[in-house]
């Protein structure tokens, strides 16, 4: 193939584009954002988990206390029933004091069941200590969240401008150059991320490698306007004053 010595030199400029189009998509994918973004949803998701159980366990005690005053509610008004008959002083002896040592024994009870349900209380001021904290950190971490969704979707959008920008100038530059240079250099691109490279003190800017005997001699026979390439990394060669020829 041949092609006018400064067509092909466009081609470094073409290359230049598509690099940084290609180092745009680099960036894209590997935006630290992601794996921050990635490690927070862990984080949350951990956290929502401790959160239930933090939940039920001050659901749980709340139960266990209604029940208790409901028990204490019921000791109570019994308590009241028989303060009431014994007020009323009627009824025989026996049944008088029968109401007084049940009293006694209903005052232990409420005691008791008094002292288990602040015990509940103390426990359940613990609890939902706990679940605070809990609810805290995950405000916190979607606080954090939110943030680094934004600083992801700033540099998404600072990426997308930048892409626009470069595709805009790859068009033109592209639909100056014969097509069958662009399809060749297309194709080596797409094999190796890089379709031409400038050739520098004989040595190829795609692979890096240096030309020796028959490979170097091969390139300096060859014509200006030939379409030579490396033999290494099949890249098209670029011949300027800087190539050592």
């Amino acid at each position: 193939m041949k092609a006018d010595p400064k067509v092909q030199r466009r081609l470094l400029d073409l290359a230049a584009i598509d690099t940084a189009l290609a180092q745009l998509a680099h960036r894209r994918r590997s935006l630290p954002e992601r794996a921050e973004l990635e490690a927070l949803a862990r984080e949350l998701s951990a956290l929502e988990d401790e959160r239930v159980r933090a939940q039920v366990a001050v659901d749980d005690l709340d139960r266990d206390i209604a029940r208790l005053e409901k028990d204490v509610d019921q000791v109570r008004a019994r308590k009241n029933k028989d303060e009431a008959r014994l007020a009323a002083g009627t009824g025989p002896a026996r049944e008088l004091e029968a109401l007084q040592h049940e009293l006694v024994s209903l005052n232990r009870r409420q005691s008791d069941l008094e002292d288990a349900e602040l015990e509940l209380m103390e426990q359940r001021e613990t609890a939902q200590s706990v679940l605070d904290g809990v609810e805290q950190r995950i405000a916190a971490a979607r606080e954090k969240r939110a943030a680094v969704e934004q600083r992801r979707d700033d540099s998404l959008a600072e990426i997308a401008r930048d892409e626009e920008f470069k595709r805009g100038a790859r068009g033109p530059l592209a639909a100056d150059l014969p097509d069958d240079l662009v399809t060749l250099y297309d194709r080596i691109r797409t094999d190796s991320g890089l379709g031409a490279a400038l050739l520098t003190g004989g040595r190829c800017g795609g692979c890096r490698l240096e030309l020796y005997g028959a490979d170097l001699a091969r390139i300096r026979k060859a014509d200006p306007d030939d379409v030579v390439r490396c033999e290494e990394c099949r890249r098209i060669m670029v011949r300027t004053n800087e190539s050592g020829l």
